[in-house]
């Protein structure tokens, strides 16, 4: 019997996918399955095309950023978007919505200060004040280049790499505009925290480019350098020394707990905020404008930017972030031969993991917690927030935890499913629910849900369960589904994402429309069917769907290492004969392989 959640390794079948050759490993006619896989392969396409003709449809939209819009989108998506489908319908749609609004933010950008032109992936529609010059913003491109990659045309995200590492993205500094509340210039490129070097290499998983990347690794390692100089704290006597800090506001957080209750134990220009007023100074962009009129702001002009303080936190996100970035270039730099550089940087990643499980990890709370930076010029400097934040699981996401060590850290995950913690009726809050503070009505990361950080969360979770517990429950992998069911409703019958929602009530997203702040194909694709990339020519298929949750699902048309590779789960495979006939069924090129956890690709014929 093979469940979603159980696999088979036949050392036969292993043999047969080293020399090319398909083998069912079951001793059954292959046709049954072959003929499905034609049947939803059509099916999945016929979907596909008709529900981008009802996106299409869909009235007050925001226009396309790019050349793809109503007139040829089509055609670009059917060539160009992993195929998937499944018994949920909703689900489904929603992919497909997904890759539909991705197709929006494609834009094509001459850049005036080299002369080339370059693909970029745009966020909000047209080019806001705190964007680069081509549109597309920083803040969420770690979770664009996750989903990105995905595309079959490798140009794409190529592209948008080369704008950000080596393009006039990484030249020139961030303009001044209304939403500039810092006194720290830096290059467009790091206006907002990314993880763009570990989406690099990531996107390497899926198309492997050794040219490219040696063309590249200079650029990554320069940008790199960047959040290194401008972003880590300076005092070497500090708790926190040579960790990375960032203001809520460029870590794409607006407002937090963690920031507030900082800033209520600093003294001086700060001692504005208190337990009773910070609501009134620092919950939403209306509050700094009061906050610039106090005695404070205009006795301490330089502690405060247009009202918003100048108060940097050490999270677990940004050095999460950071440590990804590390890792990747240590891994990149081995995967280019480069042994002496690929040390160096592990060194340095090991180094930052140390400092995250050791000073941002409270035992007591059971929690990754923020401090503040312990170099502030003003306010209170390594001062720990005691409130459990989603941030908090974001070492998850990168695989920061030692897998040797991991228990000593999983109980952070029973906040996950606890009403005390994180889960709410229509989705995960931001901030603990029973602290005091909390608040899912302020424009903050008080507790309001931020489909940015489900997309961060959720595959942090994944990895969680499937790299480092191996053998989640049954109940685990309901609450993965849970999470990423309640977000896929959420978007809605004429389905649209947003920037925010409401975790208690919410039927629907804030913000502008179509909104391209978060990932999702990629959380189906990766996270919840477990499809697994890597540098080496094999990859691994490991569901964490529940079983008895979907029938079948198919996923297909994905272009890896220059293969095309089709997926399918069934429970009943026919419906004529009796029992259980789960089974998990690959394809690489077209021919059926054995039923494994690891595939390995067949080797290309020279002509």
């Amino acid at each position: 019997m093979f469940r979603i959640s159980s696999y088979i390794i036949c050392a036969l079948a292993i043999i047969a996918q080293m020399f090319g050759f398909s083998f069912s490993g079951s001793g059954q006619d292959n046709t049954i399955y072959n003929a499905e896989l034609r049947r939803l392969k059509l099916e999945s396409q016929n979907q596909l095309g008709s529900q981008i003709d009802q996106f299409n449809a869909y009235k007050e939209r925001p226009d396309s950023d790019g050349p793809y819009n109503a007139t040829n989108n089509k055609a670009f998506l059917m060539n160009n978007v992993p195929l998937f489908m499944s018994s949920d319908s909703v689900i489904s749609k929603v992919y497909n919505y997904r890759w539909w609004m991705i197709s929006k933010h494609l834009k094509e950008y001459q850049d005036p200060y080299d002369n080339k032109k370059y693909w970029v992936v745009t966020e909000f529609f047209g080019v806001k004040p705190w964007a680069s010059l081509s549109g597309a913003i920083t803040c969420p491109a770690g979770h664009q280049f996750y989903d990105v990659r995905w595309l079959r045309d490798e140009k794409y995200l190529k592209s948008y790499a080369d704008y950000f590492m080596s393009g006039s993205a990484s030249k020139l500094n961030q303009r001044e505009n209304g939403n500039f509340l810092t006194y720290l210039s830096r290059p467009e490129s790091h206006h907002f925290s990314s993880w763009m070097v570990n989406g690099v290499d990531a996107y390497l998983k899926i198309h492997p480019d050794k040219q490219w990347l040696q063309q590249i690794l200079p650029d990554l390692e320069r940008h790199q350098h960047g959040w290194d100089s401008l972003f880590t704290v300076k005092n070497t006597a500090a708790k926190t020394a040579g960790m990375y800090k960032i203001l809520d506001l460029y870590n794409g957080m607006e407002f937090s707990l963690s920031a507030v209750m900082g800033l209520i134990a600093s003294k001086g220009p700060y001692s504005i905020y208190t337990d009773e007023t910070w609501r009134d100074y620092y919950l939403g962009w209306g509050t700094t404008d009061k906050a610039a009129q106090t005695e404070q702001a205009k006795l301490y002009p330089t502690a405060f930017r247009k009202g918003y303080p100048d108060y940097y936190m050490v999270r677990p996100s940004l050095n999460a972030y950071m440590y990804g970035n590390l890792k990747s270039l240590s891994d990149l730099y081995q995967l280019d031969g480069r042994s002496g550089k690929s040390a160096e940087y592990l060194t340095k990643a090991t180094q930052l993991q140390s400092k995250v499980l050791t000073v941002l990890w409270n035992e007591e709370d059971q929690f990754f917690n923020s401090l503040s930076a312990g170099d502030n010029e003003f306010g209170t400097g390594d001062y720990e927030a005691r409130v459990r934040e989603s941030v908090g699981y974001s070492p998850w996401y990168f695989n920061l935890i030692p897998p040797f060590s991991y228990q000593k850290y999983s109980k952070a995950w029973e906040m996950f499913s606890s009403p005390k913690g994180f889960y709410h009726e229509k989705g995960m809050t931001t901030a603990e629910r029973q602290h005091p503070y909390y608040n899912e009505q302020a424009y903050a990361w008080n507790g309001r849900g931020w489909p940015y950080e489900n997309s961060m969360v959720y595959k942090g979770y994944a990895n969680y369960l499937r790299d480092y517990k191996k053998n989640a429950s049954a109940k685990e992998k309901e609450l993965l589904l849970d999470y990423i069911s309640k977000l896929a409703v959420m978007h809605g019958k004429e389905p649209n994402i947003g920037e925010w929602y409401i975790p208690s009530n919410g039927d629907g997203f804030g913000g502008e429309k179509d909104y391209f702040h978060s990932s999702f194909p990629d959380m189906i694709i990766e996270d919840l069917i477990g499809f697994k990339a890597s540098h080496s020519s094999s990859f691994a298929v490991q569901p964490l769907l529940p079983d008895n949750s979907w029938d079948y699902f198919y996923l297909g048309n994905l272009r890896y290492h220059g293969h095309d590779v089709d997926i399918i789960w069934k429970k009943d495979w026919d419906t004529a004969k009796p029992g259980n006939q789960s089974r998990l069924c690959v394809w690489i090129d077209g021919n059926l392989q054995s039923q494994a956890t690891t595939y390995k690709l067949p080797a290309k014929m020279k002509p």
